[in-house]
């Protein structure tokens, strides 16, 4: 079958944002989005944008500030589509704008900082960059989803040893993809590198690259990769295509990890603590509402849905949102931890502690390109104190029946959980 050209095109929906020409102004982060957003925070460009999101921010008083979401059309954003699309916030006592979809973390990211967002989801290491490296004061208050990616490959690769010599994309280089895909790389003896267009790569050598999403279905159909790691729905595309076979999920590698988490300003939690509230309690009823309805939410996301949240075929989106060939890929050998009881993707809204310490420890084992120094400098258990902030999140849980409903220890503990 053929590769479809572009699985983000002819998408109307309302505020759309342009459609990026190349994967330099995809969804992944390149060295022009990194200098760009490092700008803001220099003081001659970050103090004008501030400026300006605070000035906006004043308009409203506590509940009457509008939600303004920011999104990319992946099933990471899930959540908030459906908040909005079920009228959960207004059931909150919020107001709503229509959500804006973006396509590339770097514009996310932008608008948030401008305030032209206030309620976004964002890969989880990139949280880390944006606070701690952009030094923007914004914090996680829940978690969007768990697993939800996968590793697909040409469908000639047999596995990991195949891909020495090869270039394999990734959609971001803070993303639990980049984290994910250089731990196989490293249990399989194969080393992580970036060359230029063109350049040797070594037999055991993985020439990575960031790549959009939307880009990579069609590059994988081209062979100018070998695979891609990204969030769903682009590897169900890929096996629908024809073109790509999964190779292992995400969530078989990192047991129910994160990759996207709802992400807030500071201020907004200090100032409007009942706003912050109620946006928060609406995402997790939204997340409980998806795990009970999952091929009615492919609906309500797809192109066939009455608002077009993303430019995806319905049929594509329950692939990924029910599962129901999940257990083929555990008799076929894919999913290697039957135990685990996983799915494609899942839906529990606490941000466990333990896993942003591993994130940080993780992510400073990972290659990443742009200035990094800051990771380094980070402490595991500091960061799970201050970058996430989880009172709204166990208020709106209680509201919703408790922890049990997520599957979420009485102690909201765990052991992070992570094996080849």
């Amino acid at each position: 079958m053929t590769a479809p050209t572009s699985l983000l095109e002819s998408h109307s929906a309302p505020q759309r944002h342009h459609v990026c020409a190349s994967s330099d102004c995809g969804c992944g982060l390149t060295r022009r989005d990194m200098l760009r957003l490092s700008a803001l925070a220099g003081a001659g460009v970050a103090a004008p944008l501030l400026s300006a999101g605070d000035a906006r921010a004043q308009t409203f008083k506590g509940d009457d500030q509008p939600v303004k979401i920011g999104y990319l059309p992946i099933t990471d954003a899930t959540p908030l589509l459906v908040a909005h699309g079920r009228g959960l916030f207004e059931k909150e006592g919020l107001k709503t704008e229509p959500p804006r979809l973006f396509r590339s973390w770097a514009q996310v990211v932008e608008a948030f900082v401008a305030g032209q967002v206030n309620v976004i989801h964002l890969l989880t290491p990139a949280t880390l960059w944006v606070r701690y490296g952009a030094k923007f004061p914004a914090k996680t208050v829940a978690w969007n989803h768990i697993n939800g990616s996968a590793f697909t490959v040409l469908p000639e690769i047999g596995g990991l040893a195949d891909l020495g010599g090869r270039t394999v994309a990734v959609p971001f280089w803070y993303s639990v993809h980049n984290i994910l895909l250089q731990r196989l790389l490293r249990d399989a003896g194969l080393s992580a590198v970036t060359r230029a267009r063109g350049a040797p790569v070594g037999p055991k050598e993985v020439n990575l690259v960031v790549l959009a999403p939307a880009e990579m279905v069609s590059a994988l159909a081209a062979k100018s990769i070998a695979g891609f790691i990204v969030a769903e729905p682009f590897n169900a595309a890929a096996e629908i295509a024809g073109v790509g076979k999964v190779l292992r999920f995400s969530g078989d590698v990192w047991r129910d990890h994160a990759c996207c988490v709802t992400f807030l300003a500071e201020r907004d939690l200090a100032e409007k603590p009942e706003w912050a509230q109620r946006v928060t309690t609406a995402l997790v009823r939204a997340q409980l509402w998806t795990r009970d309805n999952r091929l009615q939410t492919a609906q309500l996301l797809s192109n066939a849905g009455e608002r077009r949240y993303t430019p995806h075929p319905p049929q594509t989106l329950a692939k990924v949102l029910a599962a129901t060939d999940y257990a083929d890929y555990e008799a076929r050998g894919i999913v290697r931890h039957k135990g685990w009881q996983q799915r494609r993707i899942d839906f529990q809204p606490y941000p466990y502690p333990s896993y942003t310490q591993e994130l940080v420890r993780a992510i400073q084992q990972t290659k990443v390109e742009g200035a990094a120094d800051f990771l380094e400098k980070l402490d595991p258990a500091f960061v799970a104190r201050d970058l996430v902030d989880d009172r709204f999140v166990r208020k709106a849980i209680e509201a919703v029946g408790g922890p049990q409903v997520f599957g979420v220890p009485a102690d909201y503990t765990r052991r992070e959980t992570l094996a080849g």
